[in-house]
């Protein structure tokens, strides 16, 4: 059985972050390399969205018996082998957990146009994603 008040306190918190980040969409390239505070409100905010997803994915793994995964690129794959997420979006998911493994691990190499480019062009996966938990278990 799927922990509805859960996944309401998870939606609840990635949409939040989602906003936050809207609020920061039109800053520039210079803006990113020039101000370590924002780079670092960016980098944080997107990683505890991503973190959000990766978490609510496990949680209906465990929740609906679904197949174990591998790695957190994986929680991606079982959610749209069951029909729960969108397969022909599956990379883009995929990415957010690649992102999340580079931000964690990799932090120091970030670079800050690829940050811009995923706040620029990559917010509306996360809405997508808020969207499918809505409709489908909310």
């Amino acid at each position: 059985m799927v922990d509805r008040e859960l996944l309401m306190e998870k939606t609840k918190l990635l949409n939040e972050y989602i906003n936050d980040l809207e609020e920061k969409k039109n800053i520039t390239l210079d803006d990113l390399k020039n101000d370590k505070v924002l780079r670092r409100y960016i980098e944080r905010t997107l990683h505890l969205a991503v973190e959000a997803c990766l978490d609510t994915g496990n949680h209906l793994v465990a929740d609906l018996a679904l197949r174990e995964p591998e790695d957190y690129k994986d929680i991606m794959t079982v959610l749209a082998e069951a029909g729960h997420l969108p397969k022909n979006k599956l990379a883009r998911f995929k990415k957010m957990a690649q992102f999340r493994n580079v931000i964690v691990h990799d932090y120091a190499r970030l670079d800050p146009e690829i940050l811009l480019g995923i706040l620029q062009k990559n917010l509306a996966d996360l809405r997508l994603f808020a969207a499918m938990i809505r409709d489908k278990f909310l």
